[in-house]
C-alpha cells in the first residue's frame, strides 16, 4: 500500500469543472424506451368494456367499473364498463394489453406519480383524445408535476402486437362442400368440426360472455364452448338444452348474433359459436339416453300450441319440464313450421329437424301434424278446452310485388315448401328471382340446383333482382358470398316494373327499373327512380321472394276485433308474453321485428313463465 499523501483529497476538485456522468434528476431526465412500461392509456372509443383486462390480471390490479353516461349496445358486444387500475397493485406486466381484443389498452411511457394520499393510485385510464386536461405537450410537461394528472402527450409506449397476442385472431375454417361440387345437389354444404377441430376452435373463446348479452335467449355460451374445450361434448349439450331445445336446427342456421358481438371478431374472426354448438348437438347421437331429463311433478293444467315452429316446440319443451300437458298442432307432417319447409336442404336436413322434434316428443309432448286450426280444429275450442294458449305460426303467406302480370310469378315460400317434398318445382333454364334477403337466396340458390339436376350441361343462370344496392343488401353477407361462389348474378339497386309475356301468355323477361333510393329521409320504406333508365332481364321462370307476412284466418273476425297489434301487424303482448286476449300467448315472428330462430326461443322461455304464472292463479 502506498503512502497517504494530504494533498490527495484536493485532487478531486478538478472533477467540479466537468460534464457529469449522472444525470441531474429532476432537472434532466433520460429518454425512455419505445416500448417503456408506464401508466396505463385507453381508448375509450374501441374499449368494448369485455373485461378480459381484468380476468388475466395476475394481481386482480385491475375491476370493471360502470360509467353510466356511455350507453352499453348489448347487440353490438359493447358494455358500459371500462377498466380501473390500482397501481399499488400494478407490476406493470402488459398482459392486460396482450389480451384486449380491440387494443384499445396500451401503456404510456410516463411511470411517475409521487402521493401522500393513496387513493389517488387507484385510477381510470383515458388517453389523450378523451381527456384533454391530464395530457399537455412536452413544452407544458414539468416533471415537477408529473403525476397520474399531468402526464405527456403523444407518449405511447408498450402496445399491443398482433403476433404476441394472447388469442387467436383466425378461427378454424369449417369444412364445406366447394361451390362448384355442392351446386350439382342437394348435399348439406357445410360438413362440421371433428373433435380437434371443435377443441382447437373452442380455445380461441376468452370467456369475456359479451355473446352472451347480445344473444335474444342468453345462452350459456361461455360454459357450453368450455366444455367443448374440455373434451364434454354431452356436458356441453346439456348445458345448451337449460335454454335452448332445437341446437341441431339452431346449430345450422341460427342468424349469430352472438357471434357480431364477439370481442375477437373487432381485430380478427369471431369465434365460431354457432359451429360449436352444432357439433355438440351432432356429436351426441342419442339425446334422451345423455340428456337424462324427466318432466316435472303433473299439474293436471293443459296447453295448447298453435304452430309447431321453433317457438312452438321451445315452449313446449320448457312447459313439459314443469310438469304441464302440451298438445301441439301443426298443418305440416312434421315438427319445424316454417324452418321445415324453408331453409333448403343443403342448410337444413329434416333429419337435423327431426332429431330436435324427436327428443321433445320423447319427454311426453303431443304432436298432432297435418291439423289446422280453423278448418280441423276451432280456435274457439282451443281457448275453452285449455288452460292457455300459444300462437307461435309464423310468418307463413308470401308477399308479392303486384307489378304488371305479377300473376305469373311463383311466391317463395310455396316454391321452398315444394322444394321440401318429393314434388320438387320443375324449373326452367333462365329464372328470376326477385327480392335481395335470405330467403331469395335461398329461391335463388335452390333454383340453380335445381337446373343442374334438371338441365345437366346446359347454358344456365339464375339472375336476381333486388331494390338494395350492394350496401344495402338485407341477405346476411355469408350468404351473399356463398351465391355468389355459385354463379348466381346479381342484379343490385334494380326494381321490378312490369313481368313481360310472350305471344303465348307466357313469363320471358322482367322489365326493370332503376333505383334511385329505398329508404325516405326518415327511415321509412318508399322506393324512388331515375326517370327512363330501364333494362330487361331474360327468363322464362320467375320468383318472388320479397317478404312474408302472417295468415291470422284461424282466428274468428269477433276475437280478432279484440286482439291489438303493433307495427306490421304483429301482435301485442305484455311482458309476460300474453296477448290482449286473456290466456292467449304469442311469440316469434308475428311478434318481433327481429324474426328468426333464436328470438322465437326466447319468446317462448318469457311465455313459458307467464304462462305457468297465468295458470297458477
Amino acid at each position: 500500500m502506498g503512502k497517504l499523501s494530504l494533498l490527495g483529497p484536493f485532487s478531486a476538485i478538478k472533477f467540479l469543472f466537468r460534464k457529469p456522468k449522472t444525470l441531474r434528476f429532476p432537472f434532466e431526465q433520460k429518454e425512455t424506451a419505445a416500448r417503456y412500461r408506464g401508466f396505463h392509456l385507453n381508448d375509450w372509443d374501441k374499449c368494448t368494456g369485455c373485461g378480459n383486462c381484468a380476468d388475466i390480471c395476475p394481481n386482480e390490479a385491475i375491476i370493471m367499473e360502470v360509467h353510466p353516461e356511455i350507453k352499453a349496445v348489448p347487440e353490438n358486444g359493447e358494455k358500459n364498463e371500462r377498466p380501473k387500475l390500482d397501481y399499488g397493485r400494478c407490476c406493470f406486466c402488459g398482459l392486460c394489453v396482450d389480451i384486449c381484443p380491440p387494443g384499445s389498452l396500451s401503456l404510456s411511457r410516463d411511470y411517475l406519480h409521487i402521493h401522500f394520499d393513496p387513493d389517488t393510485f387507484v385510477f381510470t385510464p383515458r388517453d389523450d383524445n378523451a381527456d384533454d386536461k391530464a395530457f399537455v405537450p412536452d413544452e407544458q410537461y414539468s416533471i415537477l408535476k408529473a403525476s397520474l394528472s399531468h402526464r405527456k402527450r403523444d407518449y405511447e409506449g408498450f402496445s399491443s402486437d398482433m403476433d404476441f397476442a394472447l388469442f387467436n385472431p383466425d378461427r378454424v375454417e369449417m369444412p364445406e362442400i366447394p361451390p362448384d361440387e355442392r351446386k350439382m345437389s342437394f348435399i348439406e354444404q357445410v360438413t362440421g368440426y371433428n373433435q380437434e377441430e371443435a377443441v382447437k376452435e373452442a380455445q380461441r373463446c376468452l370467456e369475456c360472455r359479451l355473446c352472451e348479452e347480445a344473444c335474444p335467449a342468453h345462452l350459456k355460451i361461455s360454459d357450453y364452448i368450455k366444455a367443448i374445450y374440455d373434451g364434454e361434448p354431452a356436458e356441453s349439450l346439456r348445458i345448451i338444452y337449460e335454454d335452448n331445445p332445437i341446437p341441431s336446427i339452431c346449430g345450422r342456421i341460427c342468424m349469430k348474433h352472438c357471434e357480431d358481438a364477439c370481442s375477437l371478431r373487432l381485430r380478427g374472426e369471431a369465434l365460431s359459436i354457432r359451429w360449436l354448438k352444432r357439433y355438440a348437438a351432432d356429436t351426441i347421437k342419442d339425446f334422451k339416453e345423455t340428456l337424462e331429463q324427466n318432466p316435472g311433478s303433473y299439474t293436471g293444467k293443459k296447453v295448447a300450441v298453435v304452430g309447431a315452429g321453433p317457438g312452438g316446440l321451445s315452449l313446449a319443451y320448457f312447459l313439459k319440464l314443469m310438469g304441464h300437458d302440451v298438445v301441439v298442432f301443426d298443418e305440416l307432417s312434421g315438427g319445424g313450421g316454417i324452418v321445415r319447409v324453408g331453409p333448403p336442404r343443403y342448410r337444413l336436413p329434416e333429419e337435423s329437424i327431426d332429431k330436435d322434434v324427436d327428443y321433445i316428443a320423447s319427454l311426453g309432448v303431443d304432436f298432432r301434424f297435418n291439423t289446422r286450426i280453423g278448418r280441423d280444429v276451432e280456435f274457439e275450442k282451443l281457448m275453452s278446452e285449455y288452460d292457455a294458449v300459444y300462437i307461435g305460426i309464423g310468418n307463413t303467406v308470401s308477399r308479392s310485388t303486384r307489378v304488371e302480370n305479377s300473376e305469373k310469378c311463383l311466391l317463395a315460400l310455396d316454391y321452398l315448401e315444394q322444394n321440401k317434398t318429393d314434388r320438387k318445382n320443375i324449373v326452367t333454364e333462365k329464372i328470376i328471382v326477385i327480392g335481395g334477403g335470405n330467403v331469395a337466396m335461398d329461391v335463388a340458390r335452390e333454383s340453380l340446383r335445381l337446373q343442374n339436376i334438371q338441365h345437366t350441361g346446359k347454358n344456365t343462370v339464375v339472375s336476381m333482382v333486388s331494390l338494395e344496392d350492394w350496401d344495402e343488401l338485407p341477405a346476411t353477407q355469408e350468404e351473399i358470398d356463398e351465391a355468389r361462389d355459385e354463379g348466381i348474378v346479381f342484379n343490385p339497386a334494380w326494381g321490378p316494373k312490369k313481368v313481360i309475356l310472350d305471344d303465348f301468355g307466357k313469363v320471358k323477361g322482367l322489365l326493370c327499373m332503376k333505383v334511385k333510393s329505398v329508404f325516405d329521409e326518415e327511415g321509412k320504406f318508399s322506393p324512388t327512380f331515375y326517370e327512363g333508365r330501364e333494362m330487361v332481364i331474360e327468363g322464362t321462370m320467375i320468383v318472388e321472394a320479397i317478404g312474408q307476412g302472417p295468415d291470422y284466418s284461424f282466428i274468428p273476425k269477433s276475437l280478432m276485433e279484440k286482439i291489438e297489434f303493433t307495427v306490421r301487424r304483429k301482435l301485442k303482448v305484455d311482458e309476460n308474453g300474453m296477448t290482449t286476449l286473456p290466456g292467449v300467448f304469442a311469440g316469434g315472428d308475428i311478434v318481433n321485428i327481429n324474426m328468426d330462430a333464436v328470438t322465437a326461443i326466447a319468446d317462448a322461455k318469457i311465455a313459458s313463465e307467464g304462462i305457468n304464472s297465468w295458470m297458477s292463479r
